[in-house]
């Protein structure tokens, strides 16, 4: 992985953050490392019935199902380009203060760097669009725009309900499905 400072030769200072950058067709965004839990190469899913197109499926992964969102098509409408560089990405999904977090899939395409930086040279650019809440603040750079993804608002309660069933999937009854 290649990691860009935002200013070569200068030790980041403590409050910078680790972010993993990643592209949507040829438009670049971010996700906070603290937010990761794992990346994975891509790899072979459970399609769920039923679900938006953007639900690319589930695996089971330590001993739980993890249901997994392509982030391209969540976001354009086209689904992540299979490439080498494209991820499985696991993060950890808390949509509030009151439940514990839970791991997310995101496929990510060319989620191969890293940028340290300051949190605050990310800046709101003015725009509120409630169907891609996601789609937090941008900082800008020799490169162009660079969007900050917020995981914790990935999900609508209706997807959240879906993916996120109570009781749990288990996964006996995940590994002797069809």
């Amino acid at each position: 992985m290649i990691e860009h400072s935002a200013k070569r030769g200068v030790s980041p200072a403590p409050r910078n953050k680790l972010f993993l950058l990643f592209r949507v067709g040829q438009e670049r965004y971010a996700l906070e490392a603290a937010d990761i839990a794992e990346v994975l190469p891509r790899l072979r899913l459970k399609p769920v019935a039923q679900t938006p197109h953007w639900v690319a499926g589930v695996f089971a992964h330590r001993g739980a199902i993890v249901p997994v969102i392509d982030l391209s098509a969540l976001t354009f409408g086209h689904a992540a380009q299979v490439r080498t560089s494209t991820r499985l990405v696991l993060v950890h999904y808390r949509p509030d203060a009151e439940r514990p977090s839970q791991l997310l899939g995101l496929i990510l395409e060319q989620a191969t760097d890293t940028l340290r930086c300051a949190p605050g040279e990310f800046k709101e650019y003015g725009l509120d669009n409630p169907l891609a809440r996601y789609l937090g603040p941008v900082r800008e750079d020799e490169h162009g725009l660079l969007q900050w993804v917020r995981v914790q608002d990935l999900l609508s309660d209706p997807v959240r309900e879906l993916l996120y069933p109570e009781p749990p999937l288990s996964l006996e009854l995940f590994e002797d499905a069809p």
